[in-house]
């Protein structure tokens, strides 16, 4: 049954740490996972989350602690003393554990490190902190199983008991000669069905994927969903086995991705979330806000030019929003379509010329209907044929360049080596603004004398 959190049971919670009852608090907690742990957390302060945690099983906590969003958790440890902190690290996997001391100050991190008990994982947390976090070294864990090509399968076995005792999820054996040297994989199913005195080097697979340290974490990213893979072994640039990375870590680089590009496409700069300082969402909003007010001060200026006209035929005010909103929505609309294709690297790069051809048809035939709408629209309302004939005509237009603005301007700025997304917030619906505007009131002058 899923767990849902509610404000009588937060405050059921509450109560029971402000009065410091330990046991009924272990009860409530076992029958939960956790995940659910962490959302009630978030619900407190950090002494009250502090108490909590430290009711729990330290496995538990230490499980909780690594699913905490970075900010969160920074506050929370800093409640914490460097043993408290060295007992949950002792138990993180390698990755999780640089993730975590690489939020806290420098003296916080390496007094962690020389406390943990198991000295092989402060060497690999050692290991770990001078890679970047964006690249693959940065994403990887130490922990995982290997075997020598020249052992039988006796020795294998024997072997992986001992290595599997710190390896949460077994995906595979990794293959590696006598200097290290990373030559393939070896399935469990291979191992089981096999004879005990059978090689590993007559029965593993030559044929696998891996990625160097250096590589980025887009990368990465992009080559595990493709190949559908649940782990990839990291190499350095001599071939030697270093690390891992499983799936888990790579869903965070695909989410966080999705946020940034999500957030740039709306507009807004650099990682921001609800909760940060009024400040810094100001910061990260406000440079496309003007970027947009700009556009609609240019806007505003261009229809200026055209008073005259508006005076002449007052009806063609009415008009002006529907120009307007249906080019920035038909631009976000393909330049999205664009920048989907431009993030999935699986297949063939389609041509210009190919990606233009399908936005000029897919556009006659949205523009087509919305024309022949608003074009009834304005006979069932009693409007002339003349200015019917315009408002259609334009509508019809601006679908036209706002699909080839969307089309083409990611396109460019792809080339060009900046972000694509930033292309399909603002600037291209300010973009559409103006040059519809200048359509409708161009087609104006030609259809209506003006």
């Amino acid at each position: 049954m899923t767990f849902e959190l509610t404000k009588d049971y937060l405050d059921h919670i509450l109560d029971l740490i402000e009065k410091q009852d330990s046991a009924t608090l272990k009860i409530e907690m076992e029958g939960l996972y956790p995940a659910d742990v962490t959302g009630i957390l978030y619900e407190m302060e950090s002494q009250e989350a502090r108490y909590l945690i430290n009711q729990l099983d330290t496995k538990i906590g230490a499980e909780i602690l690594a699913d905490l969003d970075p900010p969160e958790r920074r506050e929370f440890l800093k409640n914490f003393t460097s043993e408290e902190i060295s007992r949950y690290v002792n138990l993180f996997d390698s990755d999780d554990a640089v993730d975590l001391l690489n939020e806290q100050p420098i003296r916080v991190r390496e007094e962690v490190i020389a406390l943990l008990e198991d000295r092989e994982q402060a060497r690999f947390i050692l290991d770990l902190l001078h890679y970047d976090e964006d690249v693959a070294g940065g994403l990887m864990q130490k922990e995982l199983v290997k075997a020598n090509v020249n052992w039988n399968m006796n020795q294998c076995i024997e072997e992986l008991r001992k290595q599997a005792e710190d390896v949460e999820k077994v995906y595979a054996v990794y293959v590696v000669d006598d200097h290290e040297r990373l030559l393939g994989l070896l399935s469990l199913k291979k191992i089981v069905l096999a004879h005990k005195n059978t090689k590993v080097e007559s029965i593993y697979d030559q044929d696998f994927i891996f990625v160097e340290t250096y590589r980025p974490a887009e990368e990465v990213a992009e080559l595990m969903q493709r190949y559908d893979l649940d782990a990839v072994p990291v190499v350095n640039v001599q071939g030697k086995l270093l690390g891992r990375i499983t799936i888990d870590d790579i869903v965070d680089v695909i989410t966080e991705q999705a946020s940034s590009d999500t957030l740039a496409m709306a507009g807004i700069t650099g990682d921001v979330e609800e909760d940060d300082t009024v400040w810094r969402q100001t910061q990260a909003r406000l440079p496309w806000l003007l970027v947009g007010m700009m556009g609609g001060i240019l806007a505003a200026k261009f229809i200026g030019f055209f008073e005259g006209d508006l005076k002449i035929v007052p009806a063609m005010a009415a008009f002006i929003p529907i120009i307007g909103s249906t080019g920035g929505n038909v631009g976000i609309q393909t330049s999205s379509i664009i920048l989907q294709s431009l993030a999935d690297k699986s297949g063939l790069d389609t041509g210009v010329w190919q990606r233009l051809i399908r936005m000029f048809a897919v556009a006659l035939i949205n523009g087509l209907i919305i024309s022949l709408i608003v074009f009834g629209f304005n006979l069932l309302i009693g409007n002339e044929l003349q200015l019917a004939l315009v408002v259609s005509s334009a509508l019809l237009s601006v679908v036209f360049l706002a699909s080839f603005m969307g089309t083409v301007t990611p396109l460019a700025l792809d080339k060009l080596g900046i972000n694509p997304a930033v292309a399909s917030g603002p600037f291209i619906t300010t973009a559409n603004d103006l040059i519809g505007y200048g359509v409708y009131f161009g087609l104006a002058h030609l259809l209506l004398d003006l």
